[in-house]
């Protein structure tokens, strides 16, 4: 079953950085021509860093086929400029977009459902500007009537409000930027799928932890790319001071959003077990927190 028709059938009517030395435990060299199930870059522009990190996963050519419609989702919560690292890193975004046309996509659609003024967020962050050139590309705002309600499941989340375009998508790649949360500690890739929650998201803070690890459950992402090139180590979500931002120049990319929110957490002096909605995600199968079962690779790139 492929994963539109998979996800449809749920639908119901209606501040310290992490030093290097710690990654040699776990990057595994595997065989030659093997594809890691992690990647992870390490310094260059994060045009290049992602262009890297998705080769070293086989290539855009692996996840988006011709004729797809793709939807890039990345975090453009709030009304923040790259360098505050409260949004997903400008040329992260136009970079995937244009790798997704070059694959072959018939469409590719960018949203996010903002906590500030949506037109306001989409220019500040740079998204905007970046996708502009690109054919084929669509900055879209979320429109309210096109939230359903949703099976998910869960014990928190036995029905929400989804948005229906991410969900219907041929590819869904998730972009999110990594950062700290006063709730949740870190938000990064997991928490980025509030932003095709509808409703009131504020009502499933009082048990966040069981929530997202839900909502990892029932998205199935085709791909994530964690934009660590810029993070923001406190105050956060929103941030606003560029004392709270680091510069690790990190790019890291998989298919498991719950090991890639693993390996993030560790740029934060955390682990993945640290984080409770990585730990219940994991409980629910939605992936692997235990780096040492997996295959990573990291690559060095120069300035």
């Amino acid at each position: 079953m492929d994963r539109r028709k998979f996800l449809l059938r749920s639908t119901v009517a209606g501040g310290a950085l992490l030093t290097a030395p710690i990654f040699d435990t776990w990057w595994q060299k595997g065989r030659a021509g093997e594809i890691p199930d992690l990647v992870m870059t390490r310094g260059g522009k994060p045009r290049l860093a992602t262009k890297e990190a998705v080769a070293a996963l086989g290539g855009m050519e692996r996840f988006v086929s011709r004729g797809d419609i793709v939807v890039i989702k990345p975090n453009i919560g709030f009304d923040r400029q790259p360098e505050q690292a409260a949004t997903t890193n400008p040329e992260v975004v136009a970079t995937l977009a244009e790798m997704c046309l070059e694959a072959g996509a018939r469409q590719v659609k960018v949203f996010d459902r903002p906590v500030n003024d949506p037109r306001r967020c989409y220019v500040q962050s740079g998204i905007e500007a970046a996708l502009k050139p690109l054919d084929g590309v669509e900055l879209k705002y979320v429109d309210d009537r096109r939230f359903r309600d949703m099976r998910i499941g869960g014990q928190v989340l036995t029905t929400w409000p989804i948005y229906t375009e991410a969900m219907e998508a041929d590819v869904l790649i998730n972009v999110p930027i990594a950062k700290h949360h006063g709730s949740a500690r870190l938000t990064m890739a997991i928490k980025n799928w509030m932003g095709i929650m509808g409703g009131n998201r504020s009502r499933i803070h009082q048990r966040l932890d069981q929530a997202l690890a839900e909502m990892a459950a029932f998205v199935k992402p085709t791909l994530t790319v964690l934009d660590a090139h810029r993070i923001l180590v406190a105050n956060g979500p929103q941030g606003g001071s560029l004392d709270d931002v680091r510069h690790p120049e990190v790019i890291i990319a998989g298919t498991d959003e719950v090991a890639i929110d693993s390996l993030g957490a560790t740029l934060f002096d955390m682990k993945g077990g640290d984080l409770g909605y990585v730990r219940k995600a994991a409980e629910l199968g939605a992936g692997e927190a235990d780096l040492n079962k997996l295959k990573l690779r990291e690559i060095p790139l120069s300035a």
